[in-house]
């Protein structure tokens, strides 16, 4: 009798039995890039200067070959199969008028997950900037005005419907009361940022999953607004939050206050669980540096209350191919194990 127990503690260690299901969420934040910059657009002093740079931005696009990189972040993430994942700049380009077609980042990327044998759906959605029409000059080649562009950028929330005991629910979305407006030859131009959220239960606990993209550095007051407007609007509920994002504040300090007014008192940094220096942030606008210009981290997995982070990992990181575009994203992506307690 005494061997036959200790052989049976063997297989089968004391409290295994009686042990609580790990409630576990994996998550991933992702900004795809919408394939150019648009700092020269924004930024021009004339028509003629403006014109030139929404063409320019149009040849970059068509560059950094998102249908390439989409491919490259499906394989990303179907090695880690999130059950969560929110994505930021999730571009949409639609060309009007005897020009290229234009390309839904999301379509794409939503077909390659599924033929890699994934089913992902649209939770939720945050319509930020709608820039345009604007006149595309090149490679148009007929008459002024016989083709414009024009630019959506969003971030959206995929949930995996593979994963029959999470279940989400409520989506909401919104735009910050803060943001930066610039004079340009064809008008204010505002990039809208904003936030996309979901309410969702694993295995009968509540949590609440967030996904957002705070305004970039050069504008360090309308960041650290919209950050505070994030802990006092959407982030603040009485249970598990999970929020994801680019925030454009960079975790050392070194840049804007934004990332110690979300961690000082709410939100913890799921790589408090990682070694390394996690670093997201950026490769150059063509997606071309070699060796990574990879320096700061600015994409973030936080938690509040009973969502506490397990792990965490940088995400494509590495090139994909060997012919530009090197990079999936100028931003490289982080996976995090979260338990709900």
């Amino acid at each position: 009798l005494v061997a036959l127990l200790l052989a049976l503690t063997t297989v089968m260690p004391v409290g295994a039995a009686g042990a609580a299901p790990k409630r576990e969420l994996t998550v991933i934040s992702q900004n795809l890039y919408l394939g150019a910059n648009l700092d020269a657009a924004a930024g021009a002093g004339d028509l003629n200067e403006f014109l030139t740079a929404v063409a320019t931005i149009w040849g970059t696009v068509k560059f950094t070959d998102f249908p390439a990189r989409s491919q490259a972040i499906a394989n990303s993430i179907a090695e880690h199969e999130p059950d969560l994942i929110g994505l930021q700049e999730v571009a949409k380009w639609t060309t009007f008028g005897d020009t290229d077609p234009g390309i839904d980042f999301l379509e794409v990327l939503l077909a390659d997950l599924a033929s890699l044998g994934l089913s992902y759906s649209v939770a939720a959605v945050s319509e930020n900037a709608l820039i345009g029409p604007a006149p595309l000059v090149a490679p148009c080649g007929g008459p002024f005005l016989s083709c414009a562009i024009e630019f959506r950028d969003r971030d959206v929330i995929l949930v995996n419907n593979d994963r029959d005991e999470l279940e989400v629910f409520n989506p909401q979305s919104g735009l910050y009361d803060a943001q930066a407006v610039l004079d340009t030859p064809v008008g204010p131009l505002s990039f809208d940022r904003g936030w996309a959220s979901v309410d969702g239960t694993l295995e009968g606990k509540k949590f609440r999953f967030l996904d957002t993209h705070l305004e970039t550095g050069a504008f360090p007051a309308v960041q650290e607004a919209q950050a505070r407007e994030f802990l006092a609007g959407p982030a603040k509920t009485g249970g598990a939050v999970i929020a994801v994002g680019d925030f454009n504040s960079r975790a050392d300090g070194t840049s804007t206050a934004s990332y110690d007014i979300l961690t000082k008192s709410y939100f913890r940094d799921a790589w408090d669980t990682a070694q390394g220096d996690g670093y997201t942030c950026c490769q150059n606008d063509t997606l071309t540096s070699f060796p990574s210009e990879l320096t700061s981290r600015i994409d973030l997995v936080l938690t509040h209350a009973a969502a506490r982070a397990q792990s965490a990992e940088v995400i494509g990181d590495e090139p994909f191919q060997v012919a530009p575009p090197l990079w999936p994203s100028d931003h490289a992506g982080v996976v995090s194990v979260v338990r709900i307690h």
